[in-house]
C-alpha cells in the first residue's frame, strides 16, 4: 500500500477501490453542470482532484469498461500518464465512439486510475545487442 496526498476541491467522495482486489479507483467528473458528449467528440473532464505522487511512481488514467461497452466512451489517450512531478487538476480526456449522445453529469464515474511504480532509463549505448528465439520479428511474426 501507499499513502498519497490528495487535495479534493469538488463535493465529491475521494476515489475508492470498488472491490478488495481492484487495481483500480473510479476518478468522478466535477462539473457545474451536465456535458453532452456527441459521437466522435473529446472532452476534457475534470475531476477536482490534485494528487502528490511519490518519485518512482505514476498514476495511469484508464477506462471503465462499462462505459466503454455500453456507449462507447474511452479514454483517447489510453493510458494517460500522471507524472510525479504534475500538481495541477487531474482530468480525463474522453471520446464517445458510441453512436449515440453521451450525457455527463458531476459525480459520474468516467475512468478509473491504477498508480504503478516505474523505473528511471539509464542507457547504456552498445555497438550490438544479444540475440534472441524472436530476433527482430514485429508486428504479427508470432502467429495468430
Amino acid at each position: 500500500m501507499i499513502e498519497i496526498k490528495i487535495v479534493n476541491q469538488s463535493p465529491n467522495p475521494l476515489p475508492l477501490h470498488q472491490t478488495e482486489h481492484a487495481a483500480g479507483i473510479d476518478l468522478m467528473a466535477f462539473l457545474p453542470e451536465p456535458i453532452v458528449l456527441e459521437p466522435m467528440q473529446r472532452a476534457l473532464i475534470p475531476t477536482g482532484l490534485f494528487i502528490e505522487i511519490p518519485p518512482d511512481y505514476e498514476a495511469q488514467i484508464r477506462p471503465r469498461s462499462g462505459l466503454a461497452l455500453k456507449h462507447g466512451i474511452t479514454v483517447l489517450n489510453s493510458p494517460g500518464t500522471i507524472d510525479a512531478d504534475y500538481r495541477g487538476e487531474v482530468k480525463v480526456l474522453l471520446i464517445n465512439f458510441g453512436e449515440e449522445s453521451f450525457i455527463i453529469s458531476n459525480g459520474e464515474r468516467i475512468a478509473q486510475m491504477v498508480v504503478s511504480r516505474h523505473e528511471t532509463i539509464l542507457w547504456k549505448p552498445v555497438a550490438d545487442l544479444a540475440p534472441s528465439n524472436r530476433g527482430e520479428g514485429g508486428y504479427g511474426s508470432t502467429g495468430k
